[in-house]
């Protein structure tokens, strides 16, 4: 029986975004996360190099293809014995979808929970027609199909035999020419279409042409040489069976499952508004989110009038991506209606948990490449202010706080996916500069964190994109508190979801004090601390823009939406109250600053054939980098401060 919902509760799915299926069937309960290497493994740390090498030569294969094809399927990483959650397993993502499946619920050594994923689900293509690659591979090599599961050389040596007999089943020799190989590496993508197959060719071969070096989860050393003779192909183009409300680039394996715009009854609707953006509303933000649900059951969810909507989703085991709403309309994702009106709403299949086993390759590849298709298209800036987490929304207002949401967590990778944008997040001044951008070493850093199997339960070491404040220059030192989020005072934790302490990669923000090997920041209204050694720094300068209270001002409100003046209502509509978030800028205080758009909000939402009035103002604001969420001020409130090397003007700055 379908569920109605009264306007109540319809203003609150549109304010704070429903996650379906959050206690998940055991079945989903896949390892959390990779244990760190044991000694022996750290002294052994060129293993993984050699393996390429020997297998290649072995298998008659060129080296740089088998490892442009490993890093494509899991940028060399091992998980050894784990499966990712389309039943792939070691550096080459060997499928054993049986295997994956009967492993069941087990537990690990750090109290991580390991289970099966739910491979059946999220396998496409020829994957899904052939469940059993890893032991045609073990058959290949002459090797028990466990070894390929648990030992990274093996696991190399079985697609190694793959790929050469997917070329000798093409009909084509075993080259030492990479060129020759393009149609076995599309083939071996396992991609169920021609566009999404030849995408994975031209991402392998493009690899190859310009190199690629990083160090494991098993602390591997490795490094692909560039190969500048190696070229991609040219693009293919899109799918001719493409569904025509489809927004997406031509080399992206696209679908539609829309969103219903639904009369519930008399006075509810759902599950998104009609707009005319940008024409009526500029689109200024888009937001990454992780479903922490299968997509199985978030397919289900918007689906459902009564429930909430975004714009697109990808999928984990291929990178498939589907739309729900147009991007002209307004998708309820975000949990602010502000946020909503500015942005598209993109979900990632996943747990922010278990990033190893849901957080693929191929999803981050097609996800940027649609992020930097709708940057493109509607003029969005690709920096942390512009593209954010679900995690990074601000509250609208200050009685929402506690209720905002958190992923897609510490462990999704920024710095990866900005370099998959185009737009590598890197230092623009020097290390002593006022503004510092986060900028962790993702694979070493591994800042501690419990809750990802249970309270308190500590999470197995892992990178991560997340660095954590506290209140003094010393490590045991309490750590940074946020009172929106805590109003009864209790402390930041550790906690995987806690994001009281905060930062990301990415996150830029104005420099408060340097000791030694720490440096501060401006952060909720204090200063906090973070490590940041020159070495090995946690964070790198940044030119740029700050905003700090106008000469005359002790302090100033800050706010979780930029709403229009009283005056630029019109008659008959009703204002919105402002709502000051339970924070101070105060004078002296300085925070980063990209971005400055015009006050604005729509009329109450109401169900029609026609978009919504859009209340627009004269008022400007800035949206500020204030704590690990973002915030505004008022233009008037404020003046602009560049550091040296900063683009553009500073007090003046036109509305974007």
């Amino acid at each position: 029986m379908r569920r109605r919902v009264s306007p109540r509760v319809l203003i609150a799915v549109r304010e704070h975004r429903w996650t379906a299926c959050v206690a998940a069937s055991a079945a989903l309960l896949i390892p959390v996360l990779a244990f760190p290497p044991t000694d022996a493994e750290e002294a052994a740390d060129h293993r993984l190099q050699n393996d390429f090498t020997t297998a290649a030569d072995e298998f008659h294969v060129p080296r740089s293809v088998l490892m442009g094809v490993s890093y494509l399927q899991s940028r060399w990483d091992s998980h050894p014995g784990t499966p990712s959650v389309g039943g792939g397993y070691g550096p080459m993502h060997l499928v054993d979808v049986d295997a994956a499946t009967a492993a069941g619920p087990r537990r690990h050594e750090a109290g991580s929970l390991a289970g099966a994923p739910a491979a059946s689900a999220a396998l496409s293509g020829r994957r899904a027609q052939q469940p059993a690659e890893l032991r045609r591979a073990a058959r290949l090599i002459g090797a028990p199909p466990q070894r390929l599961r648990t030992d990274a050389t093996a696991n190399v040596r079985g697609g190694a035999a793959l790929l050469a007999e997917t070329q000798r089943q093409l009909g084509k020799p075993l080259s030492d020419n990479p060129a020759d190989w393009w149609e076995a590496v599309a083939r071996f993508s396992g991609a169920d279409d021609t566009a999404s197959a030849a995408t994975y060719a031209n991402d392998v071969f493009a690899l190859i042409h310009r190199g690629a070096h990083r160090t494991t989860d098993a602390a591997q050393e490795v490094t692909l040489p560039a190969d500048p003779k190696v070229r991609p192909r040219t693009a293919r183009p899109p799918d001719a069976g493409r569904a025509k409300d489809v927004e997406c680039p031509p080399e992206l394996a696209c679908s539609w499952l829309g969103a219903p715009y639904e009369e519930i009854d008399d006075d509810s609707y759902g599950n998104h508004d009609l707009a005319d953006r940008p024409r009526d509303e500029r689109i200024e933000y888009i937001v990454i989110h992780d479903t922490e649900a299968s997509l199985k059951s978030m397919f289900q969810t918007v689906q459902d009038p009564t429930e909430s909507s975004w714009h697109y989703s990808v999928r984990s085991s291929d990178g498939r991506v589907t739309q729900h709403v147009r991007t002209k309309d307004t998708a309820w994702h975000s949990g602010s209606q502000f946020v909503n009106a500015h942005s598209i709403g993109v979900e990632h299949e996943g747990f922010l948990t278990q990033p190893d086993a849901w957080f693929s390759e191929k999803m981050y590849r097609s996800s940027a490449r649609l992020v930097r298709y709708l940057a493109e298209k509607y003029d969005i800036p690709l920096d942390r202010q512009h593209v954010f987490g679900h995690d990074n929304v601000p509250a609208p207002t200050a009685s929402t706080i506690p209720d905002m949401h958190e992923d897609p967590g510490p462990y999704w990778d920024w710095r990866h996916y900005f370099d998959l944008l185009g737009a590598p997040l890197k230092a623009t001044a020097g290390p002593d500069s006022a503004m510092v951008m986060m900028l962790p070493d993702y694979a070493g850093h591994k800042p501690r964190f419990t809750g990802c199997t249970g309270d308190g339960v500590p999470c197995a070491p892992h990178g991560s994109s997340a660095v954590r404040l506290h209140t003094e220059p010393d490590e045991d030192a309490p750590l940074i508190q946020d009172p929106g989020r805590r109003p009864d005072g209790d402390d930041s934790t550790e906690d995987v979801s806690d994001l009281g302490s905060r930062v990301s990669a990415g996150q830029t923000y104005a420099v408060a004090g340097r000791s030694g090997d720490w440096t501060a920041i401006w952060y909720l209204g204090r200063k906090a601390w973070f490590k940041n050694p020159r070495k090995h720094p946690t964070a790198v300068g940044a030119a740029g823009r700050m905003v700090t209270p106008r000469d005359g001002l002790s302090e100033i409100p800050v706010y979780g939406r930029a709403l229009p003046e009283e005056d630029a209502y019109p008659d008959g509509v009703e204002q919105q109250p402002e709502s000051p978030l339970p924070y101070t800028l105060r004078a002296g205080q300085r925070y980063v600053t990209q971005s400055r758009i015009p006050g604005s909000t729509v009329d109450t939402p109401s169900f029609g054939a026609t978009p919504n009035l859009v209340v627009k103002g004269q008022e400007q604001y800035y949206e500020i980098q204030f704590g690990h969420r973002l915030a505004y001020v008022r233009a008037s409130d404020v003046d602009v401060v560049s550091t040296p090397g900063a683009a553009g003007p500073s007090a003046q700055a036109p509305a974007r």
